[in-house]
């Protein structure tokens, strides 16, 4: 098995509360020099600016996952990801379809850009996408499995936006690849406080929405190469797959 440092949550200048400066080609040079193998690109709502960043990330070894942080109906946040472009775009249509189409005239709640590797502005998203969506979150999971994806209910340990914080506990229906948790709380703290066995999978990201922030918090997968199924397989402890928090 060989090592490769991961960030799964990195929003780009899409979403509203990201700096201008988050831009593809930028996003991909801050990782890496921060020494990361593997990111997530994880905007609010949209996975519009995945491809891109996936494409000049692929020319400089690296693995990008292309997803998204959704906001549930009950306003918890999660992260999913998808293998290839025909998933992905199947689960672009159904965040059109299902999120709250709150108007964000002239930018008002935050410009929300879908830019080309060279910065170009090709569209700008009309409404707000940090609405939630009108599905629940355990909906929302099953949908994600139907396409093959990866489903991790981010900052569960935060206040705001976190699975714990807002229901309180895990529902019985919901299945999951890992939980993510941010800041500097450590993973045994984590564990004890939500009673989370050594089953479940925890992961550092650093939901960077500055480009000073990629690779802050990380984790460490173990695998066999830089794979979408091999990240897959880490995050569910198999064939002696896993992954760490440093």
């Amino acid at each position: 098995m060989q090592k490769f440092r991961a960030d799964l949550h990195i929003h780009t200048v899409l979403s509203p509360c990201a700096d201008l400066e988050m831009a593809p080609r930028k996003i991909v040079e801050q990782a890496r020099e921060a020494g990361l193998h593997i990111i997530g690109i994880t905007d609010h709502n949209s996975t519009l600016n995945a491809k891109v960043i996936r494409d000049l990330a692929r020319e400089k070894g690296i693995l990008a996952l292309t997803g998204v942080e959704i906001t549930t109906k009950e306003e918890v946040h999660c992260l999913a990801f998808f293998e290839d472009d025909e998933k992905l775009d199947k689960f672009q249509q159904y965040l059109e379809q299902n999120i709250m189409h709150v108007p964000n005239p002239d930018g008002h709640f935050g410009y929300q850009p879908v830019v080309d590797k060279d910065e170009k502005v090709l569209e700008m998203v009309p409404y707000y996408l940090t609405s939630a969506l009108k599905k629940g979150i355990s909906s929302v999971q099953k949908y994600v499995y139907e396409l093959g994806g990866i489903f991790i209910p981010a900052h569960v340990n935060r206040p705001l936006n976190g699975l714990f914080s807002h229901l309180g506990f895990v529902p019985k229906d919901l299945e999951f690849d890992a939980m993510g948790i941010t800041g500097k709380t450590s993973e045994k703290h984590v564990r004890k406080h939500y009673d989370l066995g050594d089953k479940i999978s925890l992961i550092y990201n650093s939901d960077a929405h500055f480009l000073e922030q990629i690779g802050t918090r990380y984790s460490v997968f173990h695998l066999q190469e830089l794979s979408f199924c091999e990240v897959k397989m880490a995050l569910n402890q198999q064939d002696i797959r896993f992954v760490e928090i440093v």
